[in-house]
């Protein structure tokens, strides 16, 4: 996960130039998510060709070795922590909070990378209909198609937004990496709940993560150039 505002900010240090630095944060986000794309499309072209299935079945089944009770109780928590039911309620409640505490910007960048998520999604969805695997432990299989993961693509856009959204109010660096890091375990750990209730394959959860993060990086490289516009057009008018 990336807190774009802490890098520009060392980037402005670094170069001494709001311009040099803003365009070394985007160099840096349109690199990384290109190397995120480039591996969801290998990734994708391997899962149509069956390459992985072998090894999906290897760490579905390596993964499930370690499963007792108490453990399966934890990972199903987490799985609901990335469901649809949740994160809209939760989603609900984040946006009017922000709008009435006039954080209309944070409201609006958060909107648009949650719903466009789930858009997303159905689409990927849709457009490669794998079909989910055997489920363990007597979970009900969603009806929509396995690939890519839509838990782990909307938990990481979903909680990373969410991050970057209290972290841009926070003053301590400690406390930012540590709200980063909650949010990096909370993702993974909804992520490998899909892999230990067994309604997906490893490679599912990788691709979704993969496409999350091209996602939530599209939304953090616009936001930057939208707000550095709007700043040079308000001092152009000065």
């Amino acid at each position: 996960m990336i807190d774009i505002n802490h890098i520009l900010r060392r980037a402005i240090d670094f170069f001494g130039s709001i311009r040099l630095a803003l365009g070394s944060v985007l160099f840096f986000g349109m690199a990384l998510a290109l190397a995120a794309l480039f591996f969801f499309a290998w990734m994708a072209d391997e899962i149509m060709e069956g390459d992985t299935l072998r090894l999906d079945e290897y760490i579905r089944g390596f993964v499930h070795q370690f499963a007792f009770p108490a453990l399966t109780i934890l990972m199903q928590i987490a799985s609901f922590l990335g469901s649809t039911l949740f994160l809209t309620l939760l989603g609900i409640s984040i946006v009017i909070t922000l709008y009435l505490n006039k954080h209309r910007r944070g409201a609006i960048i958060f909107t648009i990378t949650t719903i466009g998520a789930s858009l997303l999604l159905a689409s990927l969805k849709i457009a490669f209909r794998r079909a989910r695997p055997e489920p363990f432990f007597d979970t009900i299989l969603p009806a929509s198609y396995s690939f890519p993961s839509g838990h782990s693509l909307a938990s990481f856009c979903f909680y990373g937004a969410l991050a970057a959204i209290i972290t841009v109010r926070i003053e301590k660096f400690r406390l930012k990496i540590l709200v980063w890091l909650a949010a990096t375990i909370l993702i993974l750990l909804i992520g490998i709940s899909r892999i230990y209730l067994g309604v997906h394959y490893p490679s599912d959860v990788l691709a979704g993560f993969a496409v999350g993060l091209i996602w939530v990086i599209t939304i953090a490289v616009g936001d930057k150039l939208i707000h550095a516009k709007d700043k040079n057009i308000k001092g152009n008018k000065k």
